[in-house]
């Protein structure tokens, strides 16, 4: 257990170190100029020169990459991520205001997609080639093949401005005060964006559990236990459920990512106050603090998943846990 702890610690370090890495490099490379693109056009043509070698200084942009790097690593290891320069706030502050909203719509979006796909597929192997499995192989082919974002403006055309079944947009009802704010109305307008968003796992973990069940079915200990008498339930149930629920559970945690990656885009379409939308703005203004901390936070969420996929895959198969004591 302590080589398992600080094994995953040091991981864990790398991967960060490297993200930051790899984030502040793009964010040089990108030909955003951050002072332009936070003071406007407008504004930079009429300024001095002495006035934009001050902002520069100010936010940093004068430095070489390697001493802003530098310098913020030792900032950021005593707690200090840094200045946005789109929020005009501590990255801290911007990230842990918008961290609420994006971990509750994924996580409601991820579970419901994880779910739903499991159940679907294991419906679908058990019935094969019955219009219950052909209906839902094109109900999963049509969503692999639709751009998120155009599901999500589809969705908002219908559901919340023709029918009005759901706000257009934003996480709290506009004008209404924090102390006003309650669950009910953070979870009518999570709904839609959650729900479309959740649209993005279900069709891979559907269609694979789909073919893992047929082949769980048709193998030797399976017909076995049919010739006993075992309903083809029963005997899933009994002897095949843990052997699919493995490969689910893995696609589910890798798709940490993938969700994350398309509440970007549901965000936009949705207004929603979220990571996402935080990241869009930061990557658009050149903030390249902003950036680094949403990349490190997501970096965190996946490294995380993948984390508790391990954990759990003990949990399920005990064999693999007695391979990894066996192994350490």
């Amino acid at each position: 257990m302590v080589k398992f702890v600080v094994r995953n610690i040091l991981k864990f370090a790398m991967l960060m170190v490297a993200v930051s890495i790899v984030a502040f490099v793009l964010v040089a490379m990108s030909p955003i100029d951050p002072v332009q693109a936070n003071m406007g056009q407008a504004s930079l043509v009429s300024m001095s020169v002495e006035k934009k070698a001050q902002l520069a200084a100010y936010w940093g942009t004068d430095a070489p990459l390697w001493q802003r790097y530098i310098e913020w690593a030792g900032a950021a290891l005593q707690g200090d991520m840094g200045q946005s320069l789109r929020f005009n706030a501590p990255v801290a502050d911007v990230i842990a205001w918008r961290a609420g909203n994006s971990l509750l719509l994924m996580g409601c979006a991820w579970a419901f997609s994880g779910v739903l796909g499991f159940v679907l597929g294991v419906a679908s192997g058990l019935r094969r080639d019955s219009l219950f499995d052909r209906v839902v192989r094109v109900y999963c082919y049509v969503l692999a093949s639709t751009p998120t974002f155009w599901l999500g403006l589809l969705a908002l055309i219908v559901f919340g401005v023709a029918l009005g079944w759901f706000p257009i947009g934003f996480s709290v009802p506009i004008g209404m005060a924090a102390e006003d704010v309650g669950l009910g109305d953070i979870l009518y307008h999570m709904a839609l964006p959650a729900i479309v968003l959740s649209f993005l796992g279900v069709a891979n973990i559907a269609l694979h559990t789909r073919e893992k069940t047929i082949d769980v079915m048709g193998s030797g200990y399976m017909r076995f236990a049919r010739a006993q008498g075992q309903s083809a339930w029963k005997a899933f149930r009994l002897h095949g459920l843990r052997n699919v629920a493995l490969p689910a559970i893995t696609l589910q945690f890798a798709s940490i990512s993938e969700i994350f990656g398309g509440s970007v885009l549901v965000e936009q379409v949705f207004s929603y106050p979220g990571l996402g939308q935080a990241a869009v703005t930061a990557g658009l203004g050149g903030d390249a603090p902003l950036l680094v901390g949403i990349a490190l936070v997501s970096a965190a969420i996946v490294f995380g998943g993948n984390l508790l996929a391990n954990v759990l895959y003990g949990v399920i198969d005990p064999r693999i846990r007695k391979g990894a004591s066996h192994a350490v």
